[in-house]
């Protein structure tokens, strides 16, 4: 079993750790990964499709093509690069006069874009192709007694034409839940589930709106979970989550801490990765949680 790692800029920039965890647990579980050599940024959707829809989808097709090249699907940790990748083979695939500028522009590069290559974020593809019981079977450590609360992220669920998992209710996502209980994690349920975290083009344009959204969320997390970590699907999520905790403290907004991991952090501790290579930079403290895991 092959699949593409498509990095992502945000990942390899801000979070190797959870590069390196991606990278520890798909061979762990069987699946080899293909660096897709020449891949570039996605592109970020937030700007460049609206000054040239055709250029964006072009850039898109040309990852896709790599992928397509070497005969295998595409698998992302960051939901603006999943959004977007998404996003582009939809208009590609739906409108056939945009693929075909595309693949005129690709052509002055010896590439053509044929839609035979899909893009799934890594916790959906897990789900479907290794299955939560195998999963289990593959553990070092598990993590009974521990209470996650889940943030899938925005972009693996709208727009659900375009977006979501075929097993997936938008409204109602399961699949992340059923890969964290799979690890022995109880997974409570949280009224502000499908809210946005406010992480993105809002962060970088308006702080202080980005940290009221993520502060309603957060607290809505600790007063009807109380979990004792946080698991996002998403890198762009882990993030937010990650590093907007201290500015609410700082300003006296919350008084308490929650731990942080994506997905693929807690699933390549619990196949029995090293900590400091696979959650190394997280800025809340993880080491609590990390030792509750090592030592059962």
């Amino acid at each position: 079993m092959k699949v593409g790692f498509f990095v992502g800029c945000n990942t390899a920039f801000n979070r190797p750790d959870l590069e390196q965890a991606t990278r520890y647990a798909f061979p762990a579980l069987g699946v080899e990964l293909d660096d897709l050599e020449g891949q570039s940024c996605c592109p970020a959707w937030g700007t460049l499709p609206s000054v040239d829809l055709v250029g964006w989808c072009a850039l898109g097709a040309r990852n896709f093509a790599i992928a397509e090249a070497k005969g295998v699907d595409l698998v992302t940790v960051c939901g603006s690069c999943y959004g977007s990748l998404a996003e582009s083979k939809y208009k590609m695939d739906t409108r056939p006069e945009i693929k075909a500028k595309v693949n005129e522009i690709l052509k002055d590069i010896g590439k053509e874009y044929k839609g035979t290559s899909n893009i799934r974020m890594t916790f959906y593809y897990l789900y479907h192709e290794i299955g939560p019981d195998k999963i289990k079977e593959a553990l070092k450590h598990k993590l009974d007694g521990l209470r996650i609360a889940i943030q899938p992220g925005c972009h693996s669920l709208w727009p659900s034409e375009v977006y979501v998992d075929k097993e997936e209710d938008p409204f109602h996502p399961k699949v992340l839940q059923e890969m964290c209980e799979a690890l022995g994690a109880t997974v409570p349920y949280y009224s502000r589930l499908l809210d946005c975290c406010g992480m993105g083009a809002m962060r970088s344009t308006d702080r202080e709106k980005s940290f009221n959204l993520f502060q309603k969320k957060l607290v809505s997390i600790k007063e009807e979970a109380d979990p004792d970590l946080i698991v996002t699907g998403c890198s762009s999520c882990l993030i937010q989550f990650d590093t907007a905790q201290e500015f609410l403290r700082q300003d006296r907004k919350i008084n308490f801490e929650i731990p942080v991991l994506h997905y693929m952090q807690l699933l390549a501790l619990c196949l029995g990765a090293d900590p400091e290579k696979v959650a190394g930079l997280a800025k809340t403290d993880v080491g609590q949680v990390v030792k509750r895991i090592l030592e059962g």
